[in-house]
């Protein structure tokens, strides 16, 4: 052990000793004179010392002082020194600061550096962390490239500081992709033009990989291209399949753009988005994505979509649906009719819906469906419930038409909603408008499953009564009511709506090509004439051949008393085009 001159502290006094020894060994420290052999009280008291344990570390180096020469030493002063010898020690050993064993960024002090007189020097030993590389996205950012190109360097820009692995596949080769996609690659994925792109030489720099994954490329051009990298080449599956997990995504991007779909489902993959490609109507979109969209916590639309997608967008985050499920009313992916019976739920006389109550109800419309799903079309139960009815009398109002309490019709909309039935409310407004009329109802058309029939036939002009002619509406008025109920549709963000114009007279609608069909409505022209069989297909056939007869979707009324005979189901289902709605009267 090395041994140095040391000045003691004790109290607010310093004492110089000449040739005074300070030293430590394991668990002890050594306070000794090298004169001791030469003065034995001086011994003496080095050889007690030794056994004052004194805990290493409690121990703190003292400064080297020049040395003193106090002259001779008389032997009277034997005494006191070995009595302040022990002073001394206790002193050192209360004026140490401890320390600590090495460990990460921990200062430490090497007594056996440098020569004698030399200050200790320390050492830092600081343990390696590991960078964090894991993406992180800001809730605003979202792809706005139309290549995927630039998409995958966008997207790698944007979530990722740094990358364990890079991943790198051509943009146009889908099976390298998808190999790629496969892998799990630890970090961003680019897709660059050319290995020598500039923009992917600036992007390795930035990202410092250590490791790079390569699909799709030739082992020359890696070799030349990448020498100054990790590369690992795997070769291109070509049965190579990419399952997202876009069901548990949290973030959708939503885009049409066609060719940039697989390549961005797999990037936005990468940092947790899930990626929905769609066109046109988004209501029409699969049910899987339907949920998806209603589950994530934030969608975004990242390209153009027109006007109409933010509210159809609207429609499936709220999570309301018709009854049997889907946002469309006439969905060409999942067929759908409605089979109704129709009638005032207080009397028997104006059709079979009064004949029974709201539950007797709906187990004889499960009966009367019966056949029309025959074509594959799932069959949607309904009620279509006189709400107004054309009165003889002019009534308190003067408009010769009675307004059914809502309470009345109240009960028959929970039974349907119970029992995933829809329902429709009819209109006979005689002097009123249909949009007044509609406008009483307005609490129940707000609910997902309610929809909405105007009768042209009761619709009458000043100083008309009923019976006395068949009423007519003009489509202004009827699109009075076709502005309105849209728009409670967008407000409420409800599934689409089923708006009804009954006709089976060209009279009964004037300028009928001129009737909005707007994407909230399916807007339905039900012919619901009586009599024989041949002459109701007469109607059918000149109302259909209509230059306007695609803009509409079209329905059939069996009448059970006037009708002869009535038509079958397949003698329904065979008319063109298809009867997407049949009640019964």
């Amino acid at each position: 052990m090395r041994f140095s001159r040391s000045v003691i502290p004790i109290g607010p006094v310093f004492l110089g000793i000449s040739d005074l020894r300070v030293a430590r060994s394991g668990d002890f420290v050594w306070v000794c004179s090298a004169r001791g052999t030469k003065f034995g009280s001086l011994g003496l008291a080095c050889s007690l010392y030794r056994f004052w344990r004194c805990p290493l570390g409690d121990l703190k180096p003292f400064s080297p002082k020049p040395k003193r020469n106090y002259g001779s030493v008389l032997i009277r002063r034997s005494v006191f020194w070995s009595l302040l010898l022990l002073a001394l020690a206790s002193s050192a050993c209360n004026h140490v600061k401890p320390i600590s064993a090495p460990t990460a960024s921990t200062t430490t002090v090497n007594p056996d550096k440098g020569s004698k007189g030399d200050p200790p020097t320390t050492t830092i030993l600081t343990a390696p962390t590991k960078k964090d590389c894991s993406p992180q996205v800001a809730d605003t950012f979202r792809s706005t490239e139309n290549t995927a190109t630039l998409a995958s360097f966008e997207i790698a820009q944007a979530a990722f500081d740094c990358a364990d692995e890079v991943g790198l596949a051509p943009p146009n080769n889908a099976a390298a992709l998808a190999t790629l996609a496969t892998v799990g690659i630890d970090g961003p994925i680019l897709l660059p033009s050319s290995l020598t792109d500039p923009a992917l030489v600036d992007e390795l720099a930035r990202l410092t990989p250590e490791r790079i994954v390569a699909v799709g490329f030739s082992e020359q051009t890696l070799r030349g291209a990448l020498s100054d990298h990790n590369v690992e080449k795997m070769a291109v599956d070509p049965l190579a399949t990419f399952s997202s997990t876009d069901a548990l995504a949290q973030r959708v991007w939503l885009t049409n753009n066609q060719a940039l779909a697989q390549p961005l489902t797999v990037l936005a993959d990468q940092i947790g988005v899930g990626v929905i490609t769609a066109s046109g109507d988004l209501r029409g979109l699969p049910k899987a994505q339907r949920q998806m969209i209603m589950a994530a916590a934030q969608v975004d639309l990242i390209t153009e979509f027109g006007e109409d997608a933010s509210w159809q967008l609207n429609v499936l985050r709220s999570g309301n649906e018709l009854p049997g499920g889907g946002v469309l009313m006439f969905d060409a992916d999942n067929p759908r009719r409605l089979v109704a019976m129709y009638g005032h739920p207080s009397t028997r006389s104006l059709g079979v819906l009064g004949e029974q109550s709201a539950a007797e109800s709906v187990e004889r419309l499960a009966t009367i469906a019966n056949g029309y799903e025959a074509d594959g079309s799932t069959v949607l139960p309904t009620f279509e419930i006189i709400a107004t009815v054309a009165a003889a009398q002019a009534g308190f109002d003067g408009n010769y038409s009675n307004e059914t309490s809502r309470e009345t019709i109240r009960p028959w909309i929970e039974t349907a909603s119970a029992n995933d039935i829809y329902v429709v409310l009819d209109l006979q407004p005689g002097r009123s408008t249909f949009l007044s009329q509609a406008m009483i109802y307005e609490e129940f058309l707000r609910l997902p499953n309610v929809g909405l029939a105007i009768d042209p036939e009761w619709r009458l002009k000043p100083h008309q009564r009923h019976l006395q002619q068949i009423g007519t509406v003009d489509a202004v008025e009827i699109n009075e009511v076709v502005d309105w109920l849209a728009a409670i549709v967008r407000e409420e963000a409800l599934p689409q709506k089923l708006l009804i114009l009954h006709q089976f007279r060209f009279s009964m609608i004037t300028n009928r090509p001129v009737v909005k069909t707007p994407l909230e409505l399916a807007v339905l022209v039900h012919m619901d004439g009586q009599g024989s069989l041949p002459s109701k297909y007469n109607t059918w056939h000149a109302l259909t051949r209509q230059s306007d007869v695609d803009k509409f979707y079209w329905g059939w009324k069996n009448f059970y008393d006037e009708d002869s005979p009535v038509a079958t189901p397949a003698e329904v289902l065979a008319l063109s085009p298809s009867p997407l709605f049949v009640s019964f009267q």
